[in-house]
């Protein structure tokens, strides 16, 4: 081996002890005739002292600059007093360098990759990944992440599961997103597709008998893109048979716990379950951040009579939604800073904000006039009754500020959730780092723009009751499903599966999927269900959304080691790229002129 030691295994232990590192130069400095190496590996720094005594040495190390990569052979020692970093794993010691090698030299690198390194943009970075993953912060991000997935291994291995591979090249399915597609050269006119997800065959593996499957699989959706997405992913896919949700809530939930108590020291109690249907009530979010202690409630039975047709509208609508939403202490936030959330709102369809301030509640119902007690635009068209009851329900205190939202359910649920966690993080109102919980029994199927039914996970769902419970109230269907969310993001989620061939055909009735396109396109999962199929769930956890979360990224692309940018491009490999007409030919593929050539 070139190498003894890394550069960031060095410590006290080790002095008078010598040592040979191969490494970059990380930060180079003269000081008084003497040459000061940063030398820099994937497991840290230290810092490499070369003096004149051993001319070839330093003249070498003189020489150096930054990402040369070098072979340096030296003695371990203490740092003289008031020259240590407690900062570094191994600012206690020095080497002196005695021996140098330059193994490769480098070309000044398009950004720093040192302290220096700021405000350098994305498109640079994904350019350069092979350098930007030189970085400590990058290296020590992709550190963790095997790390996390070692832990997961060794997890999922001790309670019996095994780890099989599943195909990437399948056929196209009906998962929700559009499939990335495979042309095939020896059936031409036929497509393969890259699996969104490896559903049907960790369903199969359990019709096979294996009982416990996981797998850290990589998927593939061909799905607009943001800073949570990405076209490939990974995932960590679990499959259990013969055991209720509860269980496999209860495995995941442990995966979590040991995770993070072994690699962040986080202790976890037992996760809050919460139903879809109080989720959506209380923080208009089916994965609410529970750090945040402000609440939606609903007013539209208040309101239903107002002169404020802006109200009074959606409270008589069946598919409306009133809702107050009380800031503590909000009195202080300025007009301005109300007219910028009224544009926020705005992003999720909402046409306003309207708002309260409560100065003075005593003065709503004693004669004197009720403007000096609240203050708002809309007041004048409430009655004092109303007025009161929304004070009583939302338990405002004077100093206070209500916001209200009111429209479509799901305009109302889309803006105010989203308003609600912006809240939250602009006053610093978080109660605590981390607040996992679960969210269960999700609704089975949701109405689309044209009132056709389509599913909310996906079509092999176990919805709770029969058959003909599933037939007669489709709209009413919950399912055994449920999601992990931490923080405000779903990390995982799974459900029960359909394991009666009567009641797989029930949902694809409902979904509008006929017998003849059932059988084209799941016939290999329908015939399955028919030789004794058990019991069965799962879950699946997304790696990248964990450990964006467990490092305090801001985007899974810095947790993935060679991603996409938000068009689906590798900037660094230029791909997507064109092809050569040889190889459209082998696959039968004529390209069509784009418009305006």
């Amino acid at each position: 081996m070139m190498r003894t030691h890394y550069c960031g295994s060095l410590n006290e232990s080790f002095i008078d002890q010598t040592v040979t590192l191969c490494g970059w130069v990380h930060r180079r400095r003269d000081h008084g005739g003497v040459v000061f190496l940063d030398m820099r590996d994937r497991d840290g720094l230290v810092q490499v002292v070369v003096d004149p005594d051993t001319p070839e040495a330093f003249a070498l190390a003189d020489k150096s600059r930054s990402e040369y990569v070098l072979k340096i052979t030296g003695r371990v020692r203490q740092r003289y007093a008031g020259t240590e970093n407690p900062n570094m794993p191994s600012g206690m010691i020095e080497v002196l360098g005695k021996e140098i090698e330059v193994l490769n030299t480098s070309e000044t690198p398009p950004f720093p990759l040192n302290d220096e390194f700021v405000n350098v943009g994305e498109e640079i970075r994904l350019k350069y990944r092979f350098l930007d993953m030189r970085r400590p912060e990058m290296l020590q991000r992709m550190r963790f992440r095997s790390q996390v997935t070692s832990k997961i291994r060794t997890y999922l291995d001790r309670h019996g599961f095994l780890d099989v591979e599943t195909p990437v090249l399948t056929r196209a399915t009906p998962e929700g997103a559009r499939d990335y597609l495979v042309p095939s050269r020896t059936q031409q006119g036929s497509f393969f597709a890259l699996p969104q997800s490896p559903q049907l065959f960790k369903q199969l593996l359990m019709v096979s008998g294996f009982d416990r499957y996981y797998q850290i699989a990589k998927c593939f959706r061909d799905e607009d893109l943001r800073a949570d997405r990405q076209p490939e992913f990974t995932q960590i896919d679990i499959e259990t048979s013969f055991m209720s949700d509860e269980d496999i809530m209860n495995i995941a939930e442990g995966m979590a716990v040991e995770l993070f108590d072994d690699l962040l020291n986080v202790k976890f109690d037992k996760f809050p379950r919460m139903t879809y249907a109080e989720a959506m009530r209380r923080f208009a979010s089916d994965k609410p951040d529970l750090r945040i202690p402000l609440e939606l409630i609903d007013v539209a039975d208040v309101l239903k009579d107002a002169a404020f047709k802006v109200f009074a509208g959606p409270a008589n609508d069946p598919k409306g939604r009133v809702v107050a939403l009380r800031v503590p202490n909000g009195n202080d936030i300025s007009r301005g800073k109300i007219d910028e959330y009224t544009k926020f709102v705005g992003i999720y369809g909402a046409k306003g904000l309207a708002y309260i301030k409560v100065n003075d509640i005593s003065k709503i119902n004693n004669g004197v006039d009720k403007e000096s007690g609240l203050q708002s635009p809309i007041i004048k068209n409430i009655s004092d009754e109303m007025l009161q009851t929304i004070i009583d329900r939302t338990g405002a205190q004077n100093g206070d500020l209500i916001f209200f939202g009111a429209d479509k359910a799901k305009v109302v649920n889309d803006a105010m959730g989203a308003l609600r966690v912006k809240l939250g993080h602009d006053l610093n109102l978080l109660t605590c780092e981390w607040a996992p919980l679960w969210v269960v029994d999700f609704p089975m199927f949701e109405e689309t723009d044209n009132g056709q039914w389509t599913s909310v996970h996906h079509p092999f769902t176990m919805p709770h009751g029969t058959v003909e419970d599933l037939k007669n109230n489709p709209a009413q269907a919950t399912s055994v499903a449920y999601d992990m969310v931490l923080n405000g993001t779903e990390i995982g989620g799974g459900s029960l599966r359909i394991y009666n061939p009567d009641m797989q055909k029930a949902v694809f009735e409902a979904l509008g999927i006929g017998e003849e396109e059932a059988q084209e396109k799941f016939s290999f999962l329908l015939d399955a269900l028919k030789f004794g199929a058990p019991p069965h769930g799962g879950l699946a956890f997304g790696l990248d959304r964990l450990v964006m979360l467990m490092t305090g990224a801001t985007s899974i692309r810095d947790v993935i080691a060679f991603p996409k940018t938000k068009t689906a491009e590798c900037l660094m490999t230029q791909a997507p790229a064109p092809v050569e007409g040889k190889q459209l030919r082998e696959l039968g593929i004529r390209l069509r002129e784009k418009v305006g050539e």
